[in-house]
């Protein structure tokens, strides 16, 4: 087939493409670039020699002349498959995504045979929020190529997110561990869900593959947070703490979190939001009415919480959205200063402009419900900002047992980084200080605006507490909220399996593992469990 796409070309021409792929492989973006430009000297209307400096461009960022590049090269064979898909990805790139579904729909319809093609259509619906459309797209590329293992991962990551689909998840995973028993990725993935049960062999394979010398990091702490949860599932706690201490000493070598630094930075935000921006935020009619910032540490229930009121009908779910910290960011580049510094000599002009700003960003995504949920548990860091941006806006702050949270983020390995502190006692205790020291100073400026919810509490009276919260919204009760594992959303967070479950009792781990975590407890501040019985 590349023989067919690049008939014409000279054997300079050639190797030049050539070694702009392998470059291209290799990350090395300049080499690919500029090899793919010598081509292009020679023959500057040859349709592949556009498609490959096309997409040596669009590997660097966001190209103009890539797009034009591949609509040269489209026009001169229409019904190219391979041409439409690669003017999709281009488009993609530069952000053009209704244009790009168009060229992909293309691309697939012209040879729906092709999984490369499926998987690059099913990842434009998914991130369009028609992933029903591509978990189709995806089965449909799996039943044509069974083996291809990129197509069949990511219909396991599609069908991870929904309740009715869990077991199929299961067995799209287990499949490709029978392929490749050394699929670390998709061993991680099978941990995270509730519903998984190692047997032996299972975790015979996961100690060759933690224990292999020649494991790559990522594959060995991915196999090692695997093993540690399959020693939990086999009741030897003693064996599942080491492994949990071995990867995450490792991961915490690697990642370098700096607790020191943090700690300044939530002083320097906390300093900045002082008493007087709380003056007038108390406007239930204000900008941001019915928007609901879901902020918490990671594993203290705020999925559940996002869950709970997705499932009422006057609710639309916005999941874990970046909108609030990039306007921040981008007033920070536009002022030429941090937020820090801007922030506590900002007027009530400038909050209200950036307010229309975040508003703007998140219109689309609301719809037109009375309810939008912004649930990044990391906002807790900006609410001073947002509080005072949106004064309608309300502040759900998601409490879990300290020890609790601190070893559920200790089991966890957190994929795409953000978590880095979660990797050591110390850092994790010195987080979770930060936490509870900032929302006090948010609670002293705004106690009518944040509500916060215990988990232990929903726990123990679940209708009295989801009351609570949907009056605290502004909300009417609605029955559909008690049964929200019924609700078959998309949850795209570790905790998607469990939000799937009923609401339990008890939750608790940690007094399972006794002196085994004494440590976390000692940097918590907290005695022995001996001591505290």
């Amino acid at each position: 087939m590349e023989s067919t796409r690049l008939r014409g070309l000279d054997g300079r021409t050639i190797a030049w493409l050539q070694d702009s792929a392998a470059a291209l492989r290799l990350r090395n973006l300049t080499e690919a670039v500029r090899t793919a430009r010598a081509a292009a000297a020679v023959a500057p209307d040859h349709p592949e020699v556009l498609r490959r400096l096309a997409l040596a461009l669009c590997a660097v960022g966001p190209s103009s002349e890539a797009v034009a590049l591949m609509q040269r090269a489209s026009v001169q064979a229409a019904d190219d498959p391979v041409l439409a898909n690669a003017l999709g990805l281009v488009l993609r790139a530069n952000a053009r995504n209704a244009e790009a579904m168009a060229a992909l729909r293309r691309a697939h319809a012209l040879a729906p045979q092709s999984a490369d093609i499926a998987c690059n259509l099913a990842q434009l619906l998914d991130a369009q929020g028609s992933g029903d459309e591509a978990v189709a797209v995806l089965e449909q590329a799996t039943a044509i190529a069974p083996e291809h293992r990129t197509a069949r991962t990511a219909l396991a990551e599609l069908l991870l997110r929904r309740r009715a689909r869990i077991a199929d998840a299961i067995a799209q995973l287990r499949h490709l561990l029978r392929v490749d028993p050394g699929d670390a990725w998709a061993w991680s993935a099978l941990a995270e869900i509730e519903q998984t049960h190692f047997d032996a062999a299972d975790i015979a394979a996961l100690e060759q593959l933690y224990a292999s010398a020649g494991a790559e990091f990522e594959t060995r702490v991915r196999a090692g947070f695997a093993l540690a949860r399959a020693y939990e599932q086999s009741d030897d706690p003693a064996r599942a703490v080491e492994t949990y201490q071995q990867v995450n000493a490792a991961m915490h070598r690697r990642v370098r979190w700096d607790a020191v630094e943090f700690s300044r930075a939530v002083d320097a935000a906390l300093g900045a939001c002082g008493g007087q921006l709380a003056e007038g935020a108390e406007n239930d009619r204000g900008a941001g009415a019915g928007i609901v910032f879901i902020v918490g540490l990671p594993r203290s229930g705020t999925t559940l919480i996002e869950q709970i009121l997705a499932s009422h009908p006057l609710v639309r779910d916005g999941g874990e959205r970046l909108d609030l910290r990039d306007v921040i960011t981008e007033e920070n580049a536009r002022r030429h200063l941090d937020f820090a510094v801007w922030a506590g000599r900002a007027g009530a002009a400038d909050w209200q402009r950036l307010g229309e700003d975040y508003l703007r960003r998140v219109a689309v995504a609301r719809g037109d419900r009375p309810l939008f949920t912004d649930k990044l548990p990391g906002n807790w860091l900006w609410l001073g900002a947002a509080l005072q941006m949106l004064p309608g806006a309300r502040v759900v702050d998601c409490r879990r047992d300290r020890l609790e949270t601190a070893w559920s983020c200790y089991r966890r390995l957190f994929s795409g980084g953000g978590q880095d502190f979660s990797y050591d006692f110390d850092a994790l205790a010195q987080f979770i200080r930060d936490y509870e020291r900032s929302m006090q100073h948010w609670q002293r400026l705004w106690p009518a605006r944040i509500r916060t919810q215990h988990h232990e509490a929903l726990a123990a009276d679940f209708e009295g507490q989801v009351r609570e919260l949907l009056a605290f919204c502004g909300l009417p009760f609605d029955p559909a909220c008690l049964a929200f594992h019924d609700n078959d959303r998309e949850v795209r967070t570790i905790s998607a399996s469990q939000v799937r479950e009923p609401m339990r009792r008890d939750t608790a781990r940690a007094a399972r593992y006794d002196a085994l975590i004494h440590p976390l407890r000692t940097a918590l501040g907290m005695p022995p469990f001996s001591a505290s019985a």
